[in-house]
């Protein structure tokens, strides 16, 4: 059954808008009476009926709830440098899927690539569209947002201090990430993985002084999609998700 996010809560009448609508329409060609899946903002998942249509909105009619709980049970989310060409999609699309609970791109010190305010923009609008699209694919109850394009020193000056962040590094690391999940029960992590030239002696030297630690995944350097997808996979495993306990 076809899954779509809402804008708001469940209730007995929904109006699906904008391209969901465009695509139950003229691409699926779904017919009166069709069922689909609708995601509310609260993670809720409901059973609904086409009603009717016009060219820009679908009416569905709620039929039931349903129990979905496919949201992992810590929130971990990514601080990701910019990397080359157009490995961002990838990595959005592939961190979605495996569970991240938000994205943070980052116009690392070493990043080569460098957006005017307006490509800014569109790459966000791009990237969350991607996000959606995982999200419904992967069979999420929640869209991880993608944030505005930042430098690491605006991220770290607005983080909870009940986060527990740690920075993937190629240097010399306080520690392993195996010992270092064992030791943290945070209920919310954030990654933060450097783009292919890693980060900048400056940005660790920023991340140590907001008490980050600085954390190892072995003796082989990964390039920068595999670092992230590694990350994320080994906490959310660790911490009870994709089957680990």
């Amino acid at each position: 059954m076809h899954r779509f996010f809402l804008a708001g809560l469940l209730t007995s009448e929904m109006i699906i808008t904008g391209e969901d609508a465009h695509h139950i329409n003229h691409v699926l060609r779904m017919k009166p009476a069709d069922k689909i899946l609708v995601v509310a903002t609260d993670g809720q998942v409901g059973v609904a009926e086409i009603a009717g249509f016009n060219e820009h909105e679908v009416t569905v009619v709620l039929c039931e709830t349903v129990a979905d709980h496919s949201e992992p049970p810590v929130r971990v989310s990514l601080a990701q440098g910019l990397p080359k060409s157009d490995k961002m999609d990838y990595i959005v699309q592939k961190a979605v899927e495996l569970g991240v609970s938000k994205l943070f791109p980052i116009a690392a010190e070493r990043s080569v690539v460098k957006y005017d305010k307006n490509k800014q923009s569109a790459r966000q609008e791009r990237w969350q569209k991607i996000a959606i699209e995982a999200a419904k694919q992967c069979r999420r109850t929640r869209v991880p947002a993608v944030e505005p394009i930042q430098t690491l020193a605006e991220l770290l000056s607005v983080l909870e201090p009940t986060t527990a962040v740690l920075m993937l590094y190629e240097g010399p690391a306080q520690t392993g990430i195996k010992d270092f999940l064992r030791d943290c029960q945070a209920e919310e992590y954030l990654v933060l993985i450097g783009p292919e030239g890693g980060f900048s002696a400056a940005e660790v030297q920023l991340c140590q002084q907001h008490h980050v630690q600085t954390i190892t995944m072995g003796p082989r350097i990964l390039r920068t999609e595999t670092a992230s997808l590694a990350a994320l996979s080994l906490i959310l495993y660790e911490k009870g998700d994709l089957g680990g306990c």
